[in-house]
This record gives structure tokens, sequence and C-alpha cells, in this order.
């Protein structure tokens, strides 16, 4: 998985105090300390923009705001994107079936459903498959996932069921490339990254040297800001019409019913939008998130390790949303303060050169030996060897895209290491008397990469 990413964002967003544009900073506040107790959410990232301007922004070091990180399912709104400036250009009809824009695989695609399916019925996860698909497709078009999408019968008529579906998205992805003829990078940048200023940005790539578009995406917390920003006003950036006002009506309603116990995901689904309770959301997993919020006229953008989504959209709506819109607050906030990341509990301690190999407890099992030197940590797995400095208990140190963290406890020596341009942490206990360690994902990555590649492609 290897692309030419594109470093330095080349404009900022303009930044304004809260109170010019009618915001009480304190709801800001208010959302941050209720989310600071609940144990499976970890902010790494927060930008609250009203009126087209940066009102707050947070921080949690080892992350940065120059840091891109890989933005998971937030993706699939960019492949989204380049879908809509594909239609505006009349590259695509979104009635138009699928399988036309592929006739080399006429032949093949024998299922009425299958042949039947829709750009808009892929565009809204409703292929009419019951459910995930990414196996049974990456078999069955051997390894070509737009093509197994079509070869695997859908249980459902198109356009009638919604399912969470990644091949939809590679599908998408496939046709905006088959149309335009370059890859979705070179299709976005003048289209997209130039015109908003977007400099750092990234893909995985899969087997066949795509983009990987469902997840893989690497951008700034900013760039997502922007994006979310460019819907909020309706396809218009600085008074340009970029994107026709009619293409994000339609791929942020729901074009699809949704069910789910969460009732943020089940307001319907757009064209690789969710609706929310309040406004549309372009969202990753472990809470990598877009929020346009129109009746605020407001976008936040955030990035985070936080499985439970819902539980950080629940604090939005109950501090943040009314914050925005309240008009009150000080008028010269106090400027805020940049937390830490939690640290390993421990105390500091000598550290003795050694060579750790797994032990029963080992989760990780990829991770075949940790080094120890006197300042620096190696990872040996089945890819390049990590090396990062490992510097004095009690704060972080970074080198390049790791950083890490160590205490002593009960014997054992407990390092964290944050691969920064990813939401993950690994935990790992040495233990000097056998000179074995115990490794544990905080939340294990989608990917399934060697940990050098857990990071923007350079």
């Amino acid at each position: 998985m290897n692309d030419h990413a594109h470093h330095g964002d080349v404009r900022r967003l303009p930044r304004s105090t809260p109170a010019e544009q009618g915001v009480d900073v304190t709801g800001v506040d208010a959302f941050v300390a209720a989310l600071a107790p609940l144990p499976d959410v970890e902010l790494h990232s927060l930008l609250v923009l009203r009126h087209g301007h940066v009102v707050a922004e947070r921080w949690w070091h080892p992350y940065r705001p120059d840091t891109p990180r890989v933005l998971y399912s937030l993706s699939k709104s960019v492949v989204a994107t380049a879908l809509g400036f594909a239609v505006a250009e009349g590259l695509v009809d979104l009635d138009a079936t699928v399988l036309s824009h592929f006739p080399e695989w006429d032949a093949r695609v024998v299922d009425p459903r299958s042949r039947s399916t829709r750009v808009r019925h892929v565009a809204a996860m409703a292929s009419g498959h019951a459910g995930e698909r990414a196996e049974q497709a990456y078999r069955a078009g051997d390894g070509d996932l737009a093509l197994g999408l079509l070869l695997v019968p859908p249980e459902f008529e198109p356009g009638t069921f919604f399912a969470y579906n990644q091949p939809c998205t590679t599908t998408l992805a496939a046709i905006v490339r088959k149309v335009s003829g370059c890859s979705l990078t070179d299709f976005l940048r003048p289209r997209l990254f130039e015109p908003l200023g977007i400099g750092t940005h990234g893909w995985w790539r899969d087997d066949a040297g795509d983009e990987a578009a469902h997840l893989g995406f690497h951008a700034t917390t900013e760039t997502i800001a922007k994006l979310g920003q460019l819907y909020l006003d309706n396809g218009v950036w600085q008074g340009e019409q970029l994107l026709p006002a009619e293409w994000v009506a339609e791929a942020t309603r729901a074009q699809v019913a949704t069910t789910d116990p969460d009732p943020d995901w089940r307001q319907g689904y757009g064209f690789q939008f969710w609706v929310s309770r309040h406004g549309y959301r372009a969202a990753g997993a472990h809470g990598q998130f877009a929020l346009v919020l129109p009746e605020a006229d407001a976008v936040v953008a955030m990035t985070a390790q936080s499985p439970n989504m819902q539980g950080v959209l629940d604090q939005v709506w109950t501090h943040l949303l009314p914050a925005l819109t309240s008009g009150e607050g000080p008028a010269s906030p106090r400027p805020a303060h940049t937390p830490d990341l939690p640290l390993p509990e421990g105390t500091a301690g000598a550290i003795t050169p050694a060579t750790y190999r797994p032990g029963p407890d080992n989760q990780v099992e990829r991770l075949r030996a940790v080094g120890l030197g006197p300042d620096e940590l190696t990872l040996a797995d089945d890819g390049p060897l990590v090396r990062a400095a490992l510097g004095p208990a009690g704060r972080w140190t970074t080198t390049d895209v790791w950083a890490t963290a160590s205490a002593w406890s009960e014997g054992r020596l407990h390092v964290h290491v944050i691969f920064v341009e990813t939401p993950h942490r690994l935990r790992l206990t040495l233990n000097p008397a056998d000179h074995t360690f115990a490794a544990v994902w905080q939340a294990p990555p989608l990917a399934q990469l060697p940990l050098a590649h857990l990071r923007m492609p350079r």
C-alpha cells in the first residue's frame, strides 16, 4: 500500500473568537468534560466551526494540528464527493446500471438483480445485499470487489434494503476511475484538494495499486473541517460553486431507511453520508467525524479512538449544539489547555537493554520481538522494523509517526506506543524476569498491515 502523499495544508480556515460568531465556548469545555469519564471515548482533536470560522480547537498531545491520520470510513464521503463531481460533469448517470460501466463483465453477470443495480443504489449502500459482502465479493471477483459485488447475488431488490457493505464504495471508486481515466487522487486534485487548499493527504492502496476507497484516506483534522464546510455551504467554496447544490442535497438526505439500536444510526443513509438527529455526517470507525449542522451554520470535526461513537454524538447534542446557537458566553475565552493523552500508570525506573519474546498473554500475533535499548524501543513483525525513541517516564516521546511512554509497575515495564497517523495505541507489558512480553491493542486497527505501515503512505 504505497502512494505519493502530499504535504503541507496550503490554506488554513479563518479563525475567530467564539463570541464574534455567537458561540458559548463554555459549552465546548462542557462537551470535552462530559466525554472525559467515558471509558471507551478518547478524543485526539476537535475543531468547531461557525459561520465558516474556527471558533474552538483542541489537540491532545502527542497528536498535532499538522498530523494526518487515516480517517477510515470517513473516506467514503470523499469518494462520494468524487462521484458528485463526475455526475456534475456528465461522466456518470446515477440511474445508469453499474454493469453499463463495465461491459467487459456482461457475460459473467447473470443475476437479474445484479444486472439491474444502479449507481445510485451502491452509492446509498442499497445494493440489495443482506449484509457485508467484502469477503464473498473478494473471492467471487478474484480480488476485484466491484466485479465481486455483481457476482454475489443480492437477496433483495436493489434500492430497497440498506446494508453497510464495503464493496459498494469500492464500486463507486472503480466507476470514477473508469469514466475519468485516472486515479481518485488525480481526479480530486484539481476539483477538491487544490481549491480547498488541502495539501496533506494520502491513501492506503489495495493489492491492485488502487486507492483503498472505503477506508484508506489520510488527511488532517483541518481537511475534515473543510470538507464539512463545503457541504454546509451547499457546494460553494469562497464564492465559487464547486459541487452542485443539488448533489449536496441528494447526497446528504436519507436515500434509504436504516434500522439500528443507536438513534443516530437509524435516521437513514444518503450517498456515503449518514443522516443524524441533527444535520448529517461523514464518519469513520473509532470516532472520526465531520458533523454538518445546518441549523447552527456549524461544522464539528473530530478525530478520536472512540468505539462508542453514539456516546460522542449524545454529548454533541447535549453540550455543543446549544453552545453553537446560544449567542452568549465570555467575550475573551481563556486559552485552551492542551492535555496529554493518558500515560501508563506507574513509576520511573532504569531500563536494561534486552530482547523480549511473546509470552502466553500476547494478543498481537504478528509481533515477534520487542527490543529495548537505553533510550530506544524496537518492534519486529513481518514488515520493516519499527524504531522509536523511548524517553523519560511521565511524558510522551515522539519519533516520526510513533509516540512512546513508559512506567514501571509491579516489577514489569509498561510501554505504550501511539501510531499518531492512526487512532491506535499498542500497550506492551514487558517482564524482565523471563524476557517475555504481552501486547494488546487498546482498539485494534481495521487494516491488517505491518506495524511500520500504520501511517500515511509516503
